[in-house]
Formats: structure tokens, sequence, C-alpha cells
């Protein structure tokens, strides 16, 4: 799910704001909605869709670096419409574009925002050949001709007190989330297109000033559009993406409502066969909570799915991963223990 549609949501007309969780569950008059008849493509859909009012390139990476220190990161770019239709040219261009990045270690968290117009040449994603890109911050595909461009790609950002520039390889498939990336949000029927690629092997480096750290670990992409994606009670998401040390991956989100909560997810499987989970299927219950900028956020959870036997809790690696930005939120990485150990990312907002 991610906060990617919770800060494209920033440059919606304000009045939208109060409709959902930063204006989510607003009109989609005059844009496209997901269809679960479509079929993603690819390479077309790694590519923009300018019919949809908002859309997201996400990664994370959970990283070891040669001084034995766990470290995580994140790169998040935000496409929004500012109103259907065609979306123009040059200085006339009605798209406006966010970076989020961020690095978080054991005892640190810093992060950074840029923001953007579109048609001007400041950010954008293009297709052939795979870039996206805000000022220098970029997601830039490495493969091989012929090759899905996303198979091997090049990530870089910096901020205050650091920078990182990585290589993410691809080991496993693209994985469909939902129906056939068809994913529902609401009860109500709510939905975005969804796909990921969570089988990244990353390498590369952390450059903070007084050091460069040299890293290795594992990275997941996730890629996401809509123009509805929340129902108008819901008031924020607590998403979770891991890492299994069995070779499973697995995805859950829990999104907070008026009524009840609307859980739902996807096992895979070593081999990128997705499984979704049927809501209800998985229980995310808070276990202990951190103080935060004046809100209580849980960063300690247990994770239940008695399908798969899976019985973890999942430990926040910096429980003040709190990202200060235009939309506060909670973006870090942890680590599971129980059932079935791994390690993983975590995204809190609505808090």
């Amino acid at each position: 799910m991610n906060v990617k549609a919770l800060i494209c949501a920033l440059l919606l007309p304000l009045p939208a704001l109060g409709q959902g969780f930063a204006g989510l569950g607003g009109t989609a008059e005059g844009y496209a909605l997901p269809d679960p008849a479509a079929r993603l493509e690819f390479p077309r859909d790694h590519g923009a869709h300018p019919g949809f009012r908002i859309e997201w390139w996400y990664v994370t990476a959970n990283l070891e670096g040669e001084d034995g220190r766990q470290y995580g990161i994140q790169w998040t770019l935000f496409r929004s419409a500012l109103a259907p239709g065609d979306p123009g040219t040059g200085w006339q261009n009605r798209t406006a574009w966010m970076g989020h990045a961020a690095v978080t270690s054991a005892d640190t968290h810093k992060s950074a925002e840029r923001l953007a117009r579109g048609g001007i040449g400041q950010a954008g994603v293009t297709l052939a050949p795979f870039r996206a890109e805000i000022d220098d911050w970029h997601l830039v595909s490495t493969a091989a001709p012929g090759a899905d461009p996303l198979s091997a790609a090049r990530l870089g950002a910096s901020g205050a007190g650091f920078a990182y520039d990585l290589d993410l390889v691809a080991t496993g498939p693209l994985v469909l989330q939902g129906a056939q990336g068809y994913s529902v949000k609401s009860r109500d029927g709510q939905a975005s297109h969804y796909y990921s690629q969570p089988f990244y092997r990353a390498e590369g480096r952390l450059i903070f000033p007084d050091r460069t750290v040299r890293v290795t670990g594992r990275a997941w992409l996730d890629r996401e559009w809509s123009s509805q994606p929340l129902a108008a009670d819901q008031t924020g998401w607590d998403w979770l993406s891991l890492h299994l040390d069995d070779g499973a991956k697995l995805m859950v989100f829990r999104l907070r409502g008026a009524g009840d909560d609307f859980l739902t997810g996807t096992w895979i499987a070593p081999d990128g066969t997705p499984a979704p989970l049927p809501p209800g299927a998985v229980e995310m219950i808070p276990k202990a909570e951190t103080q935060l900028d004046g809100r209580s956020i849980p960063t300690l959870w247990q994770i239940r799915l008695p399908a798969r036997g899976l019985d973890i809790t999942v430990t926040a690696l910096q429980p003040g991963a709190w990202n200060a930005t235009r939309v506060p939120y909670w973006e870090g990485p942890v680590t599971a223990r129980g059932s079935h150990p791994g390690e993983g990312y975590l995204e809190m907002t609505g808090y």
C-alpha cells in the first residue's frame, strides 16, 4: 500500500483532504479507475499512467554493513495528477512530483523530501530506457538488452547527513498483488493496480559525513496506481513487507476505518508464486507503542497467519523512524522472530 499515496494526496486540491486519509477517499470523477478485468503488461506498466490520479515507485532495502551493523533505506517517487485529462506540456503541465528518501539504523534515522513539477525536466519517468527521477535522485535500469528493464537497476538519493548508491539485481520474478494485479482496499470496493519486485539483491554504499559503509542485502520494489484507493472513512494504514529466512515473502496491510479494519495481503512462495490472502486471514496486533511527535505509534507487532502456521513478533530496528514530512508518518526496517524469522519494512500512517 505504502505512503506513496498519502504524499501524492498533498498535491490534490485542499477540499479533498477531508475525504478519507489525506484525501485518498476523494472523488475520482474524470480519472481512470482500476479495472479487475485489466491485465498488467511489462515493460509497459513500469512506466507512468497519467490517466490515474495517483501513482508511485517505491523501494525499501534491508542492508548489512561491512561494519557489522544493520541499516535500512527508503526511496519513493510519487506522481499526482492535478486535474483529469491530458496533463499538458512544458509549464502548462498539470502533474506534480514528490520524492522521499531515508536511511535508518539502530541509533539514527535521517530522511529527506523533494518537490517538483512535471513538464520541465525536473522530475518524471521514462520507459525506454527506464528512468525514474526527481532532481538528482534516481532509479535507473541497468538491465541487459532484451531483459525486463527492472530486472537490474541503480538507485541513488541524498539528504542532510546521508546519501546512498545501490545496485539492484532481481533473483526472482515480478509478483502481481491481489487478483492478477487488482488489489482491493476496502469492503466498498476501492482498489488499485499493484505489483512488486520483492527479490532484489542489493549491493552498494551508504555515505555519511564521517564515513562510507559498504552494504549488501535484500530490497523490495512496489508499484501502485489508482484514483480513489481508500474509502472515505479510512483514516490510515499499517503496511508490512517481509523477507522470510526460508525464502518466502509476505506482504500484509491493515486499513483502519470507522468500522472494522480491512486486512489482506499476499503470501509469496520462494519461486515467486503469489497466494492472495482473503480478507481476515491475517492478524496484525499492536503490542507496544512509541511516543513520537505527540502520537502513540505501534512499533512492536504480533502477526498471525494461521493457514501458514505463521506466528511472529515484528520489532522496529529504530522505533524513532519518524518522517517529519508534509504529512508525517512512520517508516523503517523491522526484524521478525518466531515461527518464520526474517526482516523487512513497516510503514504506518494516519496516527
